[in-house]
């Protein structure tokens, strides 16, 4: 336990699955923490929403459990919220929520995507804001509330996303860091700026955003209402925080290029920092995607998976939550390498890079009566870790990125011995894991600690933390078989069932009009 006197850092993190806080030394060892589940809401089949005053209340119970077990709150000396990217809020000029967040993996936005390639174009968009036009970005989201709640869009104010209108509500301070505000599809990510010619394209008024700040800008203290419900101390300091892959990135130092970031969660993300946005719009044909790090002066390339975690929790609830994970990992550890023939594509929302294909799905081939519980989920992990080397090919080819000597892991999946063990042999390359209780949270805290004047800066903080990491090295005699089923299966799977699903979602009636 730190002296009496140090002070406390504390990241809330605001994710698909939980809200999570932790309150850290500023060595990084955490002292106190809390979860509660994100509530979110399906009403239809490709919908999904968070309602503001259930998600502001949920983070409100994370933070009163993280104070309530402190000896003295008022330690605290900066806060900071890490969120999911793609998600936000139209608030009033009194500052309350007009709409529901639509989820960031919420496909009704498809028709305001395709409106925008229409009128805009695929390598015009590339060209300014670095990302591949996909639904799920916050201009297709304010079109969309343009076009469907008129009345709420003309009232509106201001766009604030989650992590924004969490420290909106701590504080009283509206501000946009720009890690955030590079996942909406409206900022000049080289002059890191609102990009004036796409607001007046799409029609959106520039007044609705926010002011641009750099995570770490301190924004100002807890506001007395909040400190009421929360328990936080009125003399902590609120910092803008950011996208939370990235704020998981600035905590285990993967900020630098030549170091990659393998965020494992709801979905996974490979993070590689970069000097310079990428400039090949090839790369946003195949679904990657780029950013403004939280680290001024630093950007990153983005690759990944947007059903990593989210393929291991299906198969739970196919196979039933009455089975323990850890009774699922034991019998995928006793099937042998290649799951009896069984191999799994994981594209349960859509394609990963460098397949952009929004019709994809999901599938296992090579089913037989052999093939048990314990095979499928044996071929989830390898499908996974398959998909992984799939979606790292062209990015590690880019001309600004760097090949990584070293791939740094975080997140919950890590603690699965198995599926590490998998990836390492089938990507051929070491998993350093960091032994770390929420990365997201503590690169969160990190920015509450800048702005509260914990540390000077990220070079500081870095210096300042001491993370335990442990290696996971690739098995050499996994490493020749897994080369194989990659390239002899693997590799032609999506391919192979391209038309068939194209086949299906023709067949799936739609609602969805124009923007």
């Amino acid at each position: 336990m730190p002296a009496p006197s140090s002070p406390l850092i504390l990241g809330l993190d605001v994710g698909t699955t939980n809200i999570k806080g932790v309150a850290y030394a500023p060595d990084g060892r955490a002292v106190a923490s809390a979860d509660v589940p994100t509530i979110s809401h399906h009403p239809r089949p490709r919908w999904a929403f968070y309602r503001p005053d259930e998600l502001w209340d949920q983070c409100v119970r994370v933070l009163r459990g993280v104070v309530g077990q402190l000896d003295d709150p008022r330690r605290i000396a900066g806060i900071a919220v890490a969120s999911v990217g793609e998600t936000g809020f139209l608030l009033d000029d009194h500052g309350e929520p007009l709409t529901e967040a639509i989820a960031w993996f919420d496909q009704r936005t498809d028709p305001q995507a395709a409106w925008l390639e229409r009128e805009v174009g695929q390598d015009a968009l590339f060209a300014f804001s670095g990302l591949a036009l996909q639904p799920i970005f916050g201009l297709c989201k304010l079109l969309w509330h343009k076009q469907h709640e008129p009345h709420a869009y003309a009232r509106a104010a201001r766009w604030l996303h989650v992590a924004d209108y969490v420290a909106f509500r701590l504080c009283g301070e509206a501000a946009t860091d720009v890690s955030l505000a590079s996942r909406s599809l409206m900022l000049d990510l080289r002059g890191r700026i609102w990009h004036e010619g796409i607001l007046e394209a799409a029609g959106i008024r520039r007044d609705l955003l926010a002011p641009l700040v750099v995570g770490g800008t301190r924004l100002g203290p807890v506001t007395a209402e909040a400190a009421r419900l929360t328990g936080l101390p009125e003399t902590v300091q609120v910092s803008a925080g950011g996208h939370d892959h990235v704020c998981g990135a600035l905590a285990v130092g993967v900020v630098e290029p030549g170091k990659a970031l393998a965020s494992l969660g709801t979905t996974e993300t490979l993070l590689l920092p970069t000097r310079e946005p990428m400039a090949d719009p090839e790369l946003s044909r195949q679904g990657y995607s780029q950013g403004a790090h939280v680290v001024p002066d630093r950007y990153y390339a983005y690759g990944g998976q947007y059903t990593f975690g989210a393929c291991i929790e299906w198969l739970r609830d196919i196979v039933g939550r009455d089975v323990a994970y850890a009774t699922l990992i034991a019998e995928a550890g006793a099937t042998p390498p290649g799951s009896l023939g069984v191999c799994f594509l994981p594209h349960l929302r859509l394609a990963n890079p460098p397949d952009f294909d929004p019709r994809s799905r999901g599938a296992f081939v090579g089913l037989s009566a052999d093939a048990g519980r314990g095979a499928l989920t044996r071929a989830v992990f390898e499908g996974l870790c398959c998909e992984s080397r799939h979606a790292a090919g062209p990015l590690l080819a880019a001309p600004e990125t760097t090949p990584p000597v070293s791939v740094i892991a975080i997140g919950g999946p890590t603690r699965n011995a198995l599926l590490m063990r998998i990836k390492a042999a089938v990507s051929g390359q070491t998993q350093t894991v960091a032994e770390v209780e929420e990365a997201t949270a503590l690169g969160a805290a990190v920015l509450g600690g800048i702005g509260a004047g914990v540390y000077r800066d990220a070079a500081g903080a870095l210096a300042t933390l001491s993370l335990p990491t442990r290696a996971v090295e690739p098995d050499p005699g996994l490493v020749p078989f897994y080369d194989r089923l990659y390239r002899e299966v693997y590799d032609g799977f999506y391919r192979a069932v391209r038309p068939l699903h194209h086949a299906l979602a023709g067949l799936r009636a739609t609602d969805d009009g124009p923007p």
